[in-house]
Parts: C-alpha cells; structure tokens; sequence
C-alpha cells in the first residue's frame, strides 16, 4: 500500500501527468448513476408518459340527412270568365232630348243647320280653329244627326229601308236659311243655303254654311235619278280638307276616302244630303202613305260610316218663317243612345215639301235652328 501511494504519476510525452484510475472508475460510476436515474424517472423513450388505462371508445355516431321536400309548383291563379254582356235592348223613341252629360261625345257630329258667327266681337272672344271645325260641323247637313260613336254603339241588326211606294221631286231650286245657335250659352248667327240641281235622270245637292271668322263647309251629293227617287253615287264632305263616301253598286260596296272599312252596298241608301230630299220626295209622292205616327227609315251614310235612320211622322204645324207663314208636316229623328242628336224637319207641301226648317239639338243642350229666308232659281 505504501508503495502504491508513493508511486509518482507517470509522466506523459507530451509533459501532462495522466489521471490515476481510480478517478476514472469513481467518474463512470457517476455517469452511470445519472444514466440510470433519468431513465428512471423519464417515460419510455423520452415521449410524453402513456396512460397504460385504455380509455373507452367513442361511439361513433352517424346521422342521414332527410332531403327536403319536393317544392309542389304554384297553382295558377283562376281566370276570371266575363260575364257575358246583355243585349241592348232597343230604345223607345221619347219626345224629350237626353239629358247631356258634362263630357262631349266622342265626335261631334255634321247636321244640316248652319254654324253661324257668334254675337258681336265686343261680347265674345274671337273663335279658334278648333271652335270653327266644331261649330261649322254642328251645321252640316241634318244628315250629322248621328255621329260615328252612335253609330257603332247598339245600332239595328242591319239596314232597314222603308220602301217607296211614289216618288215627287222638285224642279232645281235654291234655297237661303237664316240660322239660329247656341253653344254654351253663346247666342251665335249664321248664313246657309241649299243648291238643288234636278236634270231628269241625274242630281247634284249642295249644302253650305258660312260663319262669320269661322269659314265655311260644304257638303255635296252626286247620283242619279230614278222611280226609286235618289241614288247617290258619292257624298264629300269639305272644310279643311275633304273626304268622301263612294257608293259602288257595281262592286255591291261602299268605299270611303278615310280608309274606314267600306260597307255593303244597300239599294236605296242615302247619304247625309240626299237623305232629306229623298223623305220629301217621298212624302210629296204619296202624302197619305204616312199619316201621323208612321215612320221612314233609311239607310244613312256618311263620310266615315253608315246608320239606319228612322223619323216619326208627326202633326202639322204652322210656321212663321223669315220668309213667310207655311203649313209644313214636321218629322222628328229622336236620340236612341247617350250621345245621339235629335232632328227635326219641317216640309212644307206647298213647296212641293221643300225643307223650310231644321233645327238639331244636341245631347248638352246647344243646339242649331235654321229657317228658309229666301226661294230662287238655281
């Protein structure tokens, strides 16, 4: 023992001593020591420490999603039916005008008594264009009596011709009117007159009214002449501008320059003028064919359509016109619908029943009088 540690430590080459042995051995002892310690206190592997207890399973849990109902499409909403519209039933003619609405018909309507200038400039305003056409075509021709809009509102099942049974038309002849109106409380004057050219197997009818700062308007029939009495064969109708209504027997139609649908053909038919030489020529050829509370109708046309028109036969009644006193038989078309006008003519069968009176009154009351004022040669 002694010897051992008296022993000097050998010196290495290089001059460094080498560390006993015993210190080695004490040095792994202790690294071994610590080895064993970690790997005694860490988990396997060095990860983190295993719950060796198994936990329970999870349930898996699966659900199905139900699809959504199928979307059922919309029902339509019902269609109304309309109800089906009453037959109008046909008025009963009455011997007063309807009352007039505030609104005007839809389309004033030409007659036979002349638009007149209204009362002196200093009373009233001086007249437009507008008032002009309208005032003008309230004095026409009678034959205005029915405007468009009547004529397609409930209007007999086709025309109706009354028969002629004689026929008596006067010589040519002109005849001058003193007229007489009223639009919307306006008293107003005109001058007219009527131009009647009788050349045996053929006619010309004019009728022209001329106001004062409104101008004039003229409408003309053209036709032949037969036992049947008028045969029309074109109606016109000018103020401003022109239009007319052909009567084609040959092509059984009637055409119009107003590209209206043309119409049939109607024997007998008459037009707006001819009209009211035709009922005169009828009454003059068999006076007591029409007693009081007869009728005539005639198939009307004018320059954009055609209607049946019917007058009452009514009683004789004495006049004092500017150009004398006469005893006339007086016929009378009365409104059958809202806007329709009424019509009164007076024949006197003195003058071969020569119209000496027209007075047309309208559904608002206004109204137009004119009165035979002078008799000539034309």
């Amino acid at each position: 023992m002694s010897t051992l540690a008296a022993a000097p430590p050998t010196p290495l080459a290089s001059g460094y001593a080498a560390p006993p042995w015993r210190a080695l051995a004490l040095l792994a002892l202790v690294v071994l020591a610590a080895h064993a310690l970690v790997l005694k206190s860490a988990p396997e592997r060095f990860g983190p420490e295993r719950n060796l207890v198994p936990k329970p399973a999870k349930a898996f849990v699966t659900r199905s999603i139900a699809p959504p109902p199928p979307v059922q499409p919309a029902a339509p909403p019902p269609v109304a039916v309309p109800k089906p519209r009453p037959v109008a039933k046909p008025a009963v003619p009455r011997k007063t005008p309807i009352a007039a609405p505030e609104t005007p018909p839809p389309e004033t309507t030409d007659t036979m008594a002349a638009s007149a200038p209204r009362p002196p400039a200093s009373d009233v305003a001086p007249a437009s264009p507008g008032d002009a056409d309208r005032l003008l075509a309230e004095a026409a021709a009678p034959a205005a009596a029915a405007s468009a809009a009547s004529a397609s509102a409930s209007a007999p099942a086709g025309p109706v011709q009354t028969p002629v049974t004689a026929m008596a038309l006067p010589a040519s002849v002109k005849l001058d009117y003193k007229m007489t109106g009223n639009s919307k409380g306006l008293t107003y004057h005109a001058n007219a007159e009527l131009r009647w050219q009788n050349a045996g197997d053929s006619y010309n009818a004019l009728m022209r009214v001329s106001a004062l700062f409104l101008g004039s308007r003229t409408m003309a029939s053209t036709g032949a002449l037969g036992e049947q009495g008028l045969a029309p064969t074109r109606f016109s109708d000018k103020s401003r501008s022109e239009v007319a209504a052909h009567f084609e027997a040959d092509k059984n139609q009637i055409s119009f320059s107003a590209n209206t649908p043309t119409l049939a053909w109607v024997q007998g038919a008459q037009d707006r003028v001819s009209v009211f030489l035709q009922l005169g020529g009828m009454l003059a050829g068999n006076p007591a064919g029409f007693p009081v509370g007869s009728t005539i109708s005639m198939y009307t046309v004018g320059p954009r359509d055609a209607d049946t028109w019917t007058f009452l036969v009514e009683a004789e009644e004495k006049l004092a016109l500017p150009f004398g006193e006469f005893a006339t038989i007086k016929l009378t078309r009365q409104p059958r619908r809202e806007f329709d006008q009424k019509v009164e003519i007076w024949y006197a069968p003195s003058l071969g029943y020569l119209p000496v009176r027209n007075k047309i009154t309208q559904a608002n009351g206004d109204f137009v009088d004119q009165q035979l004022s002078a008799l000539g040669k034309d």
